[in-house]
């Protein structure tokens, strides 16, 4: 937001004088003025003191002084400016892409969205509320990887999320623990004042080298506390065919394709609760449309971010037009008064 203002408007009272002056400079003055080429015209001249030139040779004077008046009050356009100061902390998202995440339990009648795209859009959302946090993302199934490593580029993070789909990576497994090492070795070496993993997954570990157990025991070494959700029904979930493009196919009246496919999706809820038990975390459980967002919400709001906003103006200083336009009127008149206006002696 800009303004005007006046820094010393005090000397504006000074312009209560210049009436004062005025006055007192046609009484007393200044004599009557005029152009001449020789002393021979003198007696033509007029015995008025207030001629016109000497009145205009008043005025001018009048107009520098108003001028040097308002430059001394220092006119300025000021400029408010915001400052946000946050204290932040750093967070992977750590989401499961295995086959079992194609099922369709978290959808509803008119929203009929695979796991995966039910916790994209969970996530998106949660990246959106959190926008001085730096955010990690990282996939798995049978093997894990950076999809993007810390950054407060929100923008170009949800591009990254966006840019997801299943069988990206080797669907036929579950590396929990895998998964859950590389997100702690992103933020490991990484200052901040709390480090935090939100790890979704619908299987069990079935996969990788490093055992679930195992990567908390380093996440808690490092001190990062780790969110796990289990999502979905468990047990065998019925799987939709898929387009090309990684779409549920659907028939002609819009319901989901199915042709005895079937995942499984046994996630161990002891092993899940431990790790976040271990690390300072929670666990969720995520079996119908809406959980997922209410428990984003509830780690939203456990991990807040200390935020300082702080207000202040610029200036930007006008003294010298007005003092550039008093300087003028007066070299003005004295040029003037020492030409076209000369007195005599």
């Amino acid at each position: 937001m800009s303004f005007f203002q006046f820094q010393n408007p005090e000397y504006f009272f000074l312009l209560l004088l210049l009436p004062i002056i005025a006055w007192w400079a046609g009484r007393m003055g200044p004599e009557a003025a005029m152009r001449f080429s020789s002393t021979s015209l003198v007696k033509a001249v007029s015995r008025s003191r207030r001629s016109l030139p000497g009145r205009f040779l008043i005025g001018l004077r009048i107009l520098a002084l108003a001028a040097l008046i308002t430059a001394l009050a220092r006119p300025q356009m000021g400029k408010m400016n915001d400052t946000t100061d946050a204290d932040g902390i750093d967070i992977v998202v750590t989401l499961d892409l295995s086959g079992s995440m194609r099922a369709l339990d978290l959808s509803t009648q008119k929203n009929i969205v695979t796991r995966l795209d039910a916790a994209k859009k969970v996530v998106r959302e949660f990246i959106e509320k959190r926008p001085y946090d730096r955010i990690g993302l990282v996939a798995f199934a049978a093997d894990a990887y950076v999809v993007s490593p810390l950054t407060l580029n929100h923008d170009w993070l949800k591009k990254n999320l966006d840019r997801l789909e299943l069988g990206e990576i080797d669907g036929a497994g579950t590396a929990i623990g895998t998964a859950l090492g590389a997100s702690v070795n992103r933020l490991r070496d990484h200052e901040a004042r709390s480090h935090i993993v939100i790890l979704l997954t619908d299987g069990e570990n079935n996969a990788g080298q490093i055992t679930p157990i195992g990567a908390a025991e380093a996440a808690k070494s490092y001190g990062v506390k780790v969110y796990t959700i289990a999502t979905g029904q468990k047990g065998r979930v019925p799987i939709p065919e898929m387009t090309r493009n990684n779409r549920v196919m659907r028939d002609k009246d819009g319901q989901p394709i199915y042709r005895g496919r079937a995942e499984n999706s046994n996630y161990n809820e002891a092993e899940l609760n431990e790790i976040a038990e271990m690390t300072g975390g929670l666990f969720f459980k995520a079996t119908e449309d809406g959980d997922l967002e209410r428990i984003y919400a509830e780690i939203d709001a456990l991990e807040t971010t200390t935020i300082e906003l702080r207000t202040y103006a610029t200036f930007t200083e006008y003294f010298f037009w007005p003092a550039a336009l008093g300087l003028a009127f007066l070299a003005l008149e004295q040029l003037l008064r020492n030409t076209r206006y000369r007195r005599l002696p």
